[in-house]
């Protein structure tokens, strides 16, 4: 296996097992208190978000190895792995507070934070890959539409 399929493979793994870490705190439907919110009526149907995540989390692993293709030596590739390295972790709070704390509040907060760094991390994978920045550009869309439903969702339940 040529080292550029087994960095690829690692890093879509990654990103993948951050979103299945992620998904372990939505507990089974029904049995909680996300299903008492109220809800703006163009909120997607919940089968709807895994194969979402899926194709983003599989796009921003391939984005990642892009830049790692680029060599590690490079500072711009360094600055644009911990850039992206710290939106992953927050993609992983954003999900421990809305549906672990059940603080849409919180995850408003994190959701934001999250936002700031996706664009951060773009601006620095551009600089090492114009097509790596490209495939981050799905997920800021999804994540500013998932802001708005926090926000929304905040807002029907004070």
């Amino acid at each position: 296996m040529s080292q550029r399929i087994l960095t690829l493979a690692l890093c879509i793994g990654l990103c993948l097992a951050v979103g299945f870490a992620g998904s372990t705190f939505t507990p089974e439907p029904g049995s909680w208190y996300y299903t008492t919110l109220n809800k703006p009526e163009w909120n997607p149907p919940d089968q709807l978000f895994a194969p979402v995540w899926t194709v983003l989390f599989i796009m921003m692993g391939t984005a990642l190895a892009k830049v790692l293709g680029a060599g590690w030596q490079k500072n711009e590739v360094k600055a644009g792995v911990a850039l992206f390295a710290v939106q992953l972790m927050l993609n992983l709070g954003w999900s421990a507070s809305f549906f672990g704390m059940q603080s849409p509040m919180q995850a408003l907060v994190v959701i934001a934070l999250l936002w700031i760094f996706i664009v951060l991390t773009m601006l620095a994978f551009a600089k090492v890959s114009k097509p790596a920045s490209l495939l981050l550009a799905p997920y800021l869309a999804w994540v500013s539409f998932a802001s708005f439903l926090n926000f929304t969702i905040l807002q029907l339940n004070p």
